[in-house]
């Protein structure tokens, strides 16, 4: 009988062994969060795009960082903030539907998850990866298609939004993709800080 309680634990020692290893074989990895040496002191718009109408967004195209993903309209939270996709559908970013659409004049915004702990990285996993200068492009419901330029890649606490800073009023046409990013509070099982992407219009197709 020892002996073969001593079997059974050397097996679950085994198999604890085993999960602990595949556990650190499967957790995603962290996202990327910008270069300090892209955090801006200030903000200031240089786009030359010509701008559009309204138009719903329906997808975005970002090369320098593989993103090619569809687009749906989201709201308000109860607690106010900007409602995001659900985690049922990850891949997926969103745009907030009241305000701008990508490509009329002021601030449009695009949302979308860092990551799920049942899928890994999500739509906006390396948005801490863009650069000034890359491009986003932004297709849009009435067949168009507006190209913005990125000005600036920002980490900033989420107790420090800058809403105002994001919801920015404007003659010209304004980006912002969104999404999380940073110090990660394993208590709370989320993120503390946000990645905010800032872009202007440069183009139509």
């Amino acid at each position: 009988m020892r002996r073969l309680l001593g079997l059974f634990s050397w097996l679950f020692a085994l198999v604890g062994i085993g999960t602990l290893a595949a556990a650190f074989v499967f957790m995603p990895p962290r996202p990327p969060v910008p270069d300090p040496a892209q955090i801006p002191d200030g903000y200031t718009v240089d786009g030359t795009g010509r701008l559009l109408s309204r138009s719903a967004p329906v997808g975005v195209r970002i090369p320098a960082i593989g993103v090619d993903a569809g687009i749906v309209a989201t709201g308000v939270e109860p607690d106010d903030s900007i409602e995001v996709p659900s985690l049922a559908t990850p891949d997926l970013a969103g745009w907030y539907r009241y305000g701008p659409s990508p490509g009329e004049p002021g601030s449009a915004i695009l949302v979308g998850h860092v990551d799920s702990r049942l899928s890994g990285p999500a739509v906006f996993f390396r948005l801490g990866d863009l650069r000034k200068g890359d491009d986003i492009l932004v297709d849009r419901d009435d067949g168009s298609t507006a190209v913005f330029t990125v000005d600036a890649v920002r980490l900033v606490a989420k107790d420090e939004f800058p809403s105002q800073e994001v919801h920015r009023a404007a003659a010209t046409s304004l980006l912002r993709l969104i999404t999380c990013g940073g110090r990660f509070d394993r208590s709370a099982r989320s993120y503390l800080d946000n990645i905010i992407v800032y872009a202007s219009l440069t183009g139509t197709r």
